[in-house]
């Protein structure tokens, strides 16, 4: 299993550099080409990502350009882009389209929780899934998980053609009893699972840190802070994909010089992150990763992740009020907006009371 695969690192086309309203091919086209020269070759996209420019710049910037066989690229079924068992082949047949390509290497039921696990089932997903891995349509069955462990354990008890568990682990995250990574890293392995890792930094929330967690990782050297979150990630046994989700050609090189080579943390570099998490912790972040689900959904089309970005800057002490105050106004789309009907709750992997949250901003 997975021997196509290179290294531990991979390219999370979620968080793509734009142009304005569109992505810019042009330095994305130059991500790649550095990604696949330093020896790593796994590329990740969704129906949803970038309100479906992902697709369009995966087969732009990497499938146009590069021999099938020199890349593996994992994609997702997505269940808010289908209402019923008719319109699953349909939309996969559409995602080989957009992306310019014959088959995905990994193909990955996406978001699952108890509520989607259940529309799948209804809607026959599994099956119909199963039956495009031995057409050779897919050659790998994965899924993307939020939820609780004892419900991954139900799902990996009843699915067992899934081959591999992409889970969001990070050190913030890892004993955090909302999100249950370890738990759910512990039901992987015990199923026999191999392990694909989501957000290692958290959404970029391990890259901007709070002086104080700064200087924690200072005491080890000139290292930056997101390279200790990234080997933290890719240091446990059963993980062997960590995904990264890179907005700019910088980012790109300086992952590369982390994972390439990789070397797993040693006790020291574990407590000061041990140490991080404490410190981070303590200035009450709002825990959002910037997925841009929330934005699929909402009527309003509130601009949910920049707004929790800008109060987290406020959090981190970073900015003044008035400065988050005037920053937060500057959106033409404001959290008063919101009209409460949860729809964004009920996708949020990070299950955040947004509306609770929206309400505080507004206050501000």
């Amino acid at each position: 299993m997975l021997t196509n695969v290179k290294r531990n690192f991979g390219f999370g086309m979620m968080r793509l550099p734009m142009n304005g309203e569109d992505v810019d091919y042009e330095q994305v086209s130059k991500m790649v080409d550095s990604f696949i020269e330093s020896g790593f070759n796994y590329f990740d996209t969704a129906h949803g990502y970038i309100d479906g420019k992902s697709e369009v710049a995966v087969r732009r910037c990497l499938t146009e350009r590069y021999d099938r066989e020199s890349y593996v690229l994992a994609n997702k079924l997505s269940e808010w882009f289908f209402k019923s068992e008719e319109e699953v082949l349909p939309l996969f047949e559409e995602q080989l389209r957009i992306c310019g390509v014959e088959y995905f290497d990994f193909y990955l039921f996406h978001a699952l929780n108890r509520n989607s696990y259940e529309k799948h089932k209804e809607c026959n997903t599994f099956e119909i899934v199963k039956k495009l891995r031995d057409e050779g349509r897919i050659k790998h069955i994965a899924m993307s998980f939020h939820d609780t462990a004892e419900v991954l354990d139900r799902i990996l008890t009843e699915q067992t053609s899934i081959e591999a568990v992409q889970l969001q682990i990070n050190y913030l995250d890892y004993d955090d009893p909302g999100v249950q990574s370890k738990a759910c890293y512990d039901v992987a392995v015990k199923h026999g699972k191999k392990v694909i890792v989501m957000e290692p930094v958290k959404g970029g929330a391990l890259v901007n840190l709070p002086d104080p967690a700064v200087a924690e990782f200072k005491k080890l050297g000139d290292a930056a802070p997101v390279s200790y979150a990234l080997r933290y990630a890719a240091s446990f046994p059963e993980v062997f994909m960590v995904l990264s989700g890179m907005g700019n050609m910088e980012m790109m090189e300086s992952n590369i010089r982390t994972m390439h080579p990789f070397v797993p943390l040693n006790d020291g570099e574990i407590a000061a992150t041990d140490k991080a998490r404490e410190i981070i912790r303590q200035y009450k972040q709002i825990p959002c990763t910037k997925c841009r689900y929330c934005a699929e959904v909402c009527p309003m089309n509130v601009p949910i992740a920049d707004l929790f970005a800008v109060y987290n800057e406020y959090a981190l002490a970073h900015t003044s009020r008035r400065e988050t105050r005037e920053a937060l106004s500057t959106y033409p789309v404001k959290a008063s907006d919101c009209i409460e009907c949860g729809r964004c709750e009920e996708i949020c992997p990070q299950s955040i009371d947004i509306r609770e949250r929206l309400k505080k901003l507004t206050k501000l």
